[in-house]
């Protein structure tokens, strides 16, 4: 029996310990340059309808359920998905925009797991004709979700397809 309460103990200790030495939050981004002129770049970027067409996620499930409420393009504005096991449910809803610089969002995961999230969109001007964006996004890691990024990197799961949605855009714009 007291065998059983100190292996009872050491596990509440160790996982004490991890939670400890877990990250608290995470903040990933990718920023691409498109030969574009900021203002045409940031027009088009601020629609959630028109992300559908660059979004990484769209492509690994083109038959995922979409619903759009609200403005597309301002404040409060929500687009809904609900797909297969790669894409999950979830919804992204715009909560401020800085016109002509910026797109904050929230997103709020439903499946596989909850969670919510900050988005964002930044565009910065690097030239005539050419613009710098960066999306990303950043929140907090809870427990015991937090124990897991121990052994997983946000960055390394969601980088990559950061960096092929902005490929993507940059087709898209330099058509």
């Amino acid at each position: 029996m007291t065998t059983l309460l100190y292996i009872v103990l050491g596990l509440i200790v160790l996982i004490a310990i991890l939670a400890l030495l877990a990250p608290k939050n995470y903040d990933v981004s990718r920023s691409i340059e498109i030969n574009r002129p900021k203002e045409d770049v940031f027009e088009y970027i601020k629609y959630l309808k028109k992300q559908q067409e660059w979004s990484p996620w769209a492509k690994k499930d083109p038959m995922m359920d979409k619903k759009f409420t609200g403005v597309d393009g301002e404040v409060g504005a929500i687009s809904y998905w609900n797909g297969n096991k790669d894409v999950g449910e979830g919804e992204q809803e715009i909560t401020k925009i800085v016109d002509g610089e910026r797109v904050e969002g929230e997103l709020r995961f439903l499946k596989p797991f909850k969670s919510t999230s900050d988005c964002y969109l930044d565009v910065a001007e690097t030239g005539k004709g050419k613009t710098k964006v960066t999306w990303g996004f950043k929140g907090n890691n809870k427990f015991p979700m937090s124990i897991m990024m121990l052994f997983m990197s946000m960055d390394k799961a969601v980088g990559k397809d950061f960096e092929e949605g902005l490929q993507s855009l940059k087709s898209i714009l330099e058509k």
